[in-house]
Formats: C-alpha cells, structure tokens, sequence
C-alpha cells in the first residue's frame, strides 16, 4: 500500500506523544478551576503573608532589644552619605584616609560655626530681648484678660499662682522625669559618639568591609547583591540629600518670611529652622516656639501670633509638599505611601520609627526591586524562554517534508 519513509516517520511521531485524555480537555467557552487549586494557591499566600509579618516583628523586637546600637549605626550612614562626596572631593589632593578625616573635621567646624552663630547672635542682644519679652507678657497678659471665656476663669496672676502651687506639689514626679531625662542624653550621648567612630570606619574602610560581608554570599550570586546593594546605597543616599535640601528651603523659607514681617535676628532663626528639620516632629515644633517668643520678646502678642500661623504654614508646606515631592521622589516612594509609613512607623516605633521609616522602606523596596528584575545564575531571563522556530522543529519538518512529497 504505499508507505513511505516519511509517512512512517509521522506515524512513529504520533505515537510518541503523550495520549489525551478525556479530563484533560475543557469544555468550549468553559474557565472553571477547580476547588482545591484556589484553596491551595490561598493557603500558600496567607502562610508566606505571616511568614513576612513574623519575621518583621523579630526585626523591630530586636531592634528594640538594641536601639541605642540601632541609632548610632543609623546615624553613621547618614554621616557617611553626607561626608562620603566631600571626602572624594578631598581624595584628589590627599591620601584616601586624610581625606576622610578631613570631610568629617569640615563637618564639624561647619556645624559648630552654625550653631555659634546662633548662640552669639542671641546672646548679643539677650538684655534687650529679656525687657522686650517682659513688656510683651504684661501686654499679652492685658490682653487675654479681655477676652470673655478666658477672664472667667481669673486673671493671669491668678493663673501663675495656681501653675506655680502646682508645680510644687508635683516637684517629686518632675525629679523623676527629668533623672529619666538624664537617661535618655546620655544614650543619645552614647550613640552619637559610637556613630561618629563608625562613621570614621565606613569613610575609610568601607569597600573592605562591604566585601567581607559579600564573601557570606555564595560566589554565583555576587552580581545579584552587588546591585542590590548599589541599588539600596542609591536609595538611602537619595533620601539624605533630599532631606538637606528640604531643611535649606525651609531656612530659606522662614528667613524671607520672618524678614518680611519685621522679627529682629531672621537669619540666626533661619538657622535655627535649617537646623531643626533635621529632627522630625521635635525640630520644626522647637523652631515655632523658638521664633514665636522671638516675636513675642521683640514686638508684642500680635505680632508672635501672625508668626505662629506662618511658621506653622512652612511646617506643613515642609511636611505635605516639600518632603513628599523632594524625599519621596530619591527613594521613589508615592507621597500617599510615604505619609502612611511615617504614620505606621510613629505608632510602632514612636519618634525613632517616624525618622527610619521612610528611609527603610526606600532600601527595602529598591533591593526587593533590583533583585525581583536581576536573573538568578543559570535562569533564562526571558519568561516564556527562547522564541519558537517553525523550521527547527523535527516534527513539522517531517511533516513539511511529507507534504512536499
């Protein structure tokens, strides 16, 4: 009967492949999964979402176990991004290790001249501003006495007797409070200085560091976790900058403003401002107050309670433009995830968890990223593998072949 090669050849083809089965084949038009695929699926993600949520409460339980080591090393990459291009700018003229040690000793003298500049100013006029900030008392207090709601409540000297009565009856809670205070500079002593000789470290030992935690990593995934670190390094470098040039815009900011309205010392203030931003939440709160008794001191009630409504709108232009739009744009973070984080990380790390959270979240997400877009050794990159050639497939060609024949 006529068998040719080729035609054995397709037979031969066809018995090799796997038969059908009648379960295997859906129905037309049908998209029915089974039960057990979905529970199954669901399962996976709801066992590997607590794997996630234990392993973050292990990190912040420990952290809390180690929070003063937590902060200083928190703050000695801080000073390491900031300090870091300085000191390359100084390694063109100077041995690496001087180098660094002359970027860490130009932040220092540039700090302590701000900050002295502050003092100086202040002190400067510290007599005139103690007779200007009496006046403004009485004046304030002449002018609450007016007011309906507050006057029937007494006068202002009756409230400072009352305030005073009660201070002395609670004197024994303010010693308590202020020997814990004690406590807590102390550690914050502690970790700045442990910062600083990390710091020194990190600046002039950093590669050689970086590497010797890369040796924990086996030798075919070196290339994966080196741009993730670089990814991560990027990121966290990104958010420092960011938060510089937002704390110089609020300085610039307040001083326009406060210039404007007429407060005696707007640059050391401006300052003051520049400085406080560095510090969430305590910082801009400690420049209000700090600006409003300037006001207060220098020209009386009306005018400390103008200031007090423009340094609160820089404060919240600082916090709903400048930082989401600045900082949120370095760790490519969305303004809406970035008030969240702050929110979350207030409420379960108070103070400490509002200032790393954004931060954190910034290296999470770009090392998760680089690592999720970064092939493993050995993977093909591509996720539906190499493109399908018609001409090499054995079995078309045979049947192209017999086609032909």
């Amino acid at each position: 009967m006529g068998m040719t090669a080729d035609t054995l050849t397709v037979a031969s083809t066809e018995a090799a492949r796997p038969p059908v089965t009648q379960d295997a084949q859906p129905a037309a038009g049908s998209t029915a999964v089974p039960a057990a695929s979905w529970v199954r699926s669901t399962g996976d993600l709801a066992w590997r979402f607590v794997g996630i949520l234990v392993a973050v409460a292990a990190v912040f339980y420990v952290v809390s176990l180690v929070q003063v080591v937590f902060v200083a090393l928190f703050l000695a990459l801080v000073f390491t991004t900031v300090l870091l291009p300085l000191g390359d700018f100084y390694d063109r003229v100077m041995p690496r290790g001087l180098a660094m040690a002359a970027s860490l000793l130009t932040a220092v003298l540039a700090v302590g001249a701000l900050v002295t500049y502050v003092v100086t100013s202040v002190t400067s006029r510290w007599e005139e501003l103690a007779t200007e900030f009496g006046s403004g008392l009485t004046d304030l207090a002449v002018l609450v006495s007016d007011v309906p709601l507050l006057s029937a409540l007494g006068s202002p000297d009756e409230w400072l007797a009352d305030g005073g009565a009660w201070l002395q009856a609670n004197a024994g809670d303010y010693a308590g409070t202020a020997a814990q205070s004690a406590g807590v500079i102390g550690e914050g002593a502690t970790a700045v200085v442990l910062a600083v000789f990390c710091t020194v470290f990190f600046l002039t030992q950093g590669g050689a560091m970086w590497r010797w935690a890369l040796g924990f990593v086996p030798a075919a995934q070196h290339d994966r976790w080196e741009r993730a670190a670089v990814a991560g390094w990027n990121a966290f470098s990104g958010f420092t900058r960011g938060m510089f040039f937002v704390a110089l815009a609020d300085g610039v900011i307040a001083g326009i403003f406060l210039s404007v309205v007429g407060v005696p010392l707007a640059l050391p203030l401006s300052v003051v401002v520049f400085l406080g931003a560095f510090v969430p939440m305590i910082g801009p709160v400690a420049a209000i107050v700090i600006s409003v008794l300037v006001a207060l001191a220098a020209k009386g009630p009306v005018l400390a309670l103008v200031v007090l409504i423009g340094m609160v709108v820089v404060a919240q232009i600082d916090a709903n433009v400048l930082q989401p739009l600045i900082t949120g744009k370095q760790v490519s973070l969305h303004p809406v995830v970035m008030a969240l984080v702050v929110a979350g990380g207030s409420v379960l790390g108070g103070l400490l968890g509002a200032v790393v959270s954004v931060p954190l979240t910034g290296v999470a997400w770009a090392v998760f990223s680089t690592l999720r877009g970064v092939p493993a050794p050995g993977v093909d990159p591509t996720p539906h593998g190499p493109a399908h050639d018609p001409t090499q497939d054995p079995t078309t060609s045979d049947v192209t072949a017999h086609q032909a024949d």
